[in-house]
């Protein structure tokens, strides 16, 4: 079994009946076990057209997927939620986004590992600090704890619900 983490969000509807439905569907697939969730933050959007709020949490599982075929069970669950790719950035439904698998490297037309933008935003780097602090993200050699030490805030990012606010593990 391999660990990955994975980044949630939402800004559509109901965001928080949003993520926890993501996460019962993530739980059913074969192959991925949701082991830890961490809190769930509020913050304004970053890039992209204007639109609400996103709540955002991160999950880590444990998979016997491989890496691509794990994302397209993510993609899938956006699907099966009834996520609409209309606008890079745009308002969502859902996002699920892969950010690390193992100690994997990846760089290709489908998925990029670790997530080529998980260092540089808050707003997942926060949620993910909360389930693995010492996670070390490879490429940087340092661990979530140390990237934010090291970094200059840029995102708002408040806390929504504390830890424990999904009661299906």
């Amino acid at each position: 079994m391999k660990k990955a983490y994975i980044a949630l969000g939402s800004n559509l509807g109901n965001r928080l009946e949003n993520l926890k439905h993501s996460l019962k569907l993530l739980s059913t697939e074969r192959g991925i076990t949701v082991t830890a969730i961490s809190a769930v933050y509020e913050t304004e959007p970053v890039g992209g057209p204007g639109q609400g709020p996103f709540l955002n949490a991160c999950a880590k599982v444990r998979t016997r997927l491989t890496p691509t075929i794990l994302l397209l069970e993510m993609l899938d669950v956006e699907n099966n939620m009834g996520r609409v790719r209309e606008e890079r950035w745009g308002p969502r439904l859902i996002d699920l986004d892969l950010l690390v698998y193992d100690r994997t490297t990846i760089s290709s037309p489908l998925l990029e590992l670790p997530h080529p933008r998980l260092v540089e935003r808050d707003f997942v780097l926060i949620p993910l600090a909360d389930i693995a602090p010492n996670l070390t993200i490879p490429g940087q050699e340092k661990t979530v704890s140390e990237i934010i030490s090291n970094r200059k805030s840029t995102d708002d990012v408040k806390l929504f619900l504390p830890s424990g606010w999904y009661s299906a593990l």
